[in-house]
This record gives C-alpha cells, sequence and structure tokens, in this order.
C-alpha cells in the first residue's frame, strides 16, 4: 500500500507543477496548505491531509448574502449532481458563515488526481459562483 502524504511533501509536489499553483504553508494545530489557482483567476483553495483523507476546499460567498438562502440550501441538498465530485457546506469563518465547496481523496492518492481534484473544484467553484448564485439572485 502506498504511503500517506504529508504537508510537506504535498507542497513540493505541487510547486512540481510549474506555475500553475502558489503553494504556501499555513501553520497551526494541523499544518494546512494555501493553494492559489493561478489558472482560475487566482482562486484561493485550501488542502489538509490528515489521517486516511486528503480534503480540498473554497470558500465561496457569505451566507448572509445569498437571497432566500433557506430555498438555495434546499436546491442544493436536493441537486447535488450540479457540480460533480464536489460537496457544498458551511463554514464559519471569523464569527461568519460561508458556502464552501470540499472535496475529498485518499490520502495514498498519486499526485496526478491530487491534482486533478484541485482543477475539479476550482471548476465547480466558478460554475457555482456564475450560475447557482446568479440563478437564486432574481
Amino acid at each position: 500500500m502506498a504511503q500517506s502524504w504529508t504537508i510537506e511533501e504535498l507542497a513540493d509536489a505541487l510547486r512540481g507543477h510549474g506555475d500553475e499553483f502558489a503553494v504556501e504553508a499555513v501553520g497551526g494545530d494541523e499544518p494546512v496548505l494555501h493553494v492559489v489557482m493561478r489558472e482560475h483567476g487566482d482562486l484561493a483553495v485550501f488542502l489538509s491531509a490528515a489521517g486516511d483523507q486528503i480534503v480540498v476546499s473554497t470558500l465561496l460567498w457569505p451566507v448572509d448574502e445569498q437571497q432566500d438562502a433557506d430555498a438555495f440550501n434546499r436546491f442544493v441538498l436536493k441537486a447535488q449532481k450540479v457540480v460533480p465530485l464536489s460537496n457544498f457546506a458551511i463554514t464559519e469563518v471569523d464569527g461568519r458563515d460561508y458556502y464552501e465547496l470540499v472535496g475529498e481523496l485518499a490520502a495514498q492518492s498519486p499526485i496526478e488526481m491530487i491534482v486533478l481534484e484541485l482543477r475539479v473544484l476550482a471548476d465547480n467553484a466558478i460554475s457555482a459562483a456564475d450560475d447557482l448564485r446568479t440563478a437564486f439572485a432574481a
């Protein structure tokens, strides 16, 4: 069985992908990588590796700015297929709730799969911001 990635190994591997990513380690109890997706409008994605999984996530927009948040939440939960391979969540940042898009992989995934997950998450976040949020703004 392949060995699980460490944050340091993931940072080095992502930096080895040319200029596609800017990667910075963020300290704390559990280290996280802040990955800037240069080919996706400098979208900020966060990557953590713990136990058996790698989690990638990006903040979308504040929940309190979503028109008819209850209807939006019901739609997203019923139609999760609108963002394949990613899941919506709500997370609190500095006392404010934000919509978040999350993807998960096995901790032993090859770097090519991790890069693909980062790209898919970024594409899905842009689509969600462009299509879903707009659909509920009317």
